[in-house]
């Protein structure tokens, strides 16, 4: 048991050092996949939907082990307005 739990401990380090590699291509198909979704609901949930890619983009960052973004506006990988509470929180 130990040794399965050693190597999932080496899978999940290559995965996140792979994320990290590789985080702008993670990205880029967030925010495609965002836009498909976007087009499909013919922006009726777009503030949602951004809100959903900008939680993406973070997630990865955290798994890939990435410092934060600054914050700054339009900085997407900074901190939700709301805490990253989310609308009905």
């Amino acid at each position: 048991m130990d040794n399965l739990k050693g190597k999932a401990g080496e899978l999940k380090e290559k995965a996140s050092e792979l994320a990290g590699k590789h985080s702008d291509q993670i990205e880029h198909a967030v925010d495609k996949a965002g836009g498909a979704i976007d087009k499909a609901t013919k922006g009726k949930y777009t503030e949602k939907i951004e809100h959903g890619t900008i939680k993406a983009k973070g997630a990865v960052d955290d798994f890939a082990h990435k410092p934060k973004g600054t914050g700054a506006p339009g900085d997407p990988t900074g901190p939700a307005p709301d805490g990253g509470r989310g609308p009905n929180a």
